[in-house]
């Protein structure tokens, strides 16, 4: 049987509008979660009173297990539909979501954005929507949840449609990338089954529209990208860098390049889950020993790469960034913390070159004096210590960063070019 096409999908919208309880029943409804395991959360859910959140308390548990560093039963967070299989990225912090979202710790093929049918749009409704654009995420399903608080009313459905179509549009969705689907997470209704509480709607249930995703193909053809997570120095076996493979294909025997310390060595073996591979594709996590680099070369942050094709290390680069939140203004200078794939550097706002309409993308002021939450922007930024970056329409995951500063992420980007350190 030919592998399934796989999707990376993430879960958007505002705190209480039931994406954990929709990941539940979504899990729950497929079979990707037992009977058995349900009723064990359920248990613990009532011992302590939270019985109604059952569902949500699956993703919760995860969370938790994720904080504790356990691995997680790999049920939980895949499920299959009929064509496709999905891994779920859950996002529970606004903020951690962000910044998951956007360093590529989590490539987001497509979105579910969930939307409570009560209280409609909601602030976090349009900047994650927004974010979801702006990053790149094509494929937007949005899960009008909660329709038994409005009594499965046709009427409220086609509103809130008509209102999220027009925001939706205005930060540059198209109506075709668009999907509308009345769903009770709570009840179970449209999600995977259709009990018939809403005989007024003919269309795909959440399921069903997961399945008419397009999977996007791996990047197999392109060269290879590595970013570095941890390099561990094991005795008899020497340095071990460890981390998930983005682009292109690592086979033992391969001579590579890390940048931007400018090391070369030979890739003696590869494995993952302390199984040997005889090749590493996209989204693999590995660990591979290496001859010729030792650890103190290289760090966390660093990217491998082929020596016939090395990665990038920018003098400067330009970028489209988008303020998300900013208690002041940003004026050129500024030098806040980025974050790109495993990387962390502090780089310089070096030229606010323009301001950019966020609904069209076209040029609204040049050269303007400050950024402010809400503003798109091209800008020249220049890191302060060499790293590697990549221009975003060559290589996505390593051509988006978060930028933090304050406790909070404060902007979010693409890289448009890249100057190279010669």
């Amino acid at each position: 049987m030919a592998e399934k096409p796989h999707i990376n999908l993430v879960f958007i919208g505002h705190v209480d509008h039931g994406k954990s309880t929709t990941v539940g029943r979504l899990l729950y409804d497929s079979g990707a979660l037992s009977e058995q395991e349900y009723r064990k959360l359920q248990q613990e859910a009532e011992a302590k009173g939270k019985g109604t959140f059952v569902f949500a308390y699956v993703m919760d548990q995860l969370k938790e297990e994720r904080e504790r560093g356990l691995t997680i039963d790999v049920a939980y967070k895949k499920f299959e539909g009929k064509k496709n299989t999905f891994t779920i990225i859950d996002a529970p912090g606004h903020k951690d979501f962000i910044k998951n979202m956007i360093t590529g710790t989590s490539q987001g093929d497509a979105a579910v954005l969930v939307v409570a049918a009560k209280e409609g749009i909601k602030p976090q409704t349009k900047e994650h929507a927004f974010l979801a654009q702006v990053m790149g995420i094509k494929q937007l399903i949005v899960a009008i949840n909660k329709m038994d608080e409005v009594n499965y009313d046709k009427g409220r459905f086609e509103e809130l449609k008509s209102e999220l179509l027009k925001l939706l549009t205005s930060i540059g969705y198209k109506e075709d990338q668009l999907k509308f689907i009345p769903i009770s997470a709570w009840e179970g209704e449209n999600v995977v089954k259709r009990e018939g509480k809403m005989d007024w709607y003919d269309g795909p249930t959440l399921i069903e529209a997961l399945d008419e995703l397009t999977a996007p193909p791996a990047p197999i053809d392109k060269p290879l990208r590595l970013p570095i997570q941890d390099v561990y120095n094991i005795k008899g076996v020497g340095t071990v860098p460890v981390g998930r493979v983005e682009t292109g294909v690592l086979k033992p025997g391969d001579k590579i390049i890390i940048e931007p310390p400018h090391v070369t060595g030979e890739v003696k073996s590869i494995e993952m889950h302390h199984q040997p591979l005889n090749e590493a594709k996209p989204g693999d996590n590995i660990g591979f020993n290496v001859r010729g680099i030792s650890k103190d070369d290289i760090k966390r942050g660093n990217v491998a790469g082929h020596t016939d094709n090395p990665p990038t290390v920018a003098k400067e680069f330009i970028a489209r960034v988008v303020v998300l939140s900013h208690p002041t203004a940003i004026p050129p200078g500024y030098t806040p913390v980025f974050h790109m794939h495993t990387e962390q550097v502090a780089c310089q706002f070096a030229e606010l070159q323009k301001k950019l309409d966020p609904k069209t993308g076209e040029t609204k002021e040049e050269n303007p004096k400050f950024l402010k939450t809400g503003d798109a922007a091209i800008v020249k930024i220049v890191p302060t210590r060499p790293c590697v970056v990549e221009p975003y329409k060559e290589f996505p995951q390593l051509g988006r960063f978060a930028v933090r500063d304050m406790g909070q992420t404060v902007a979010a980007g693409m890289v448009e070019s890249v100057t190279p350190k010669q």
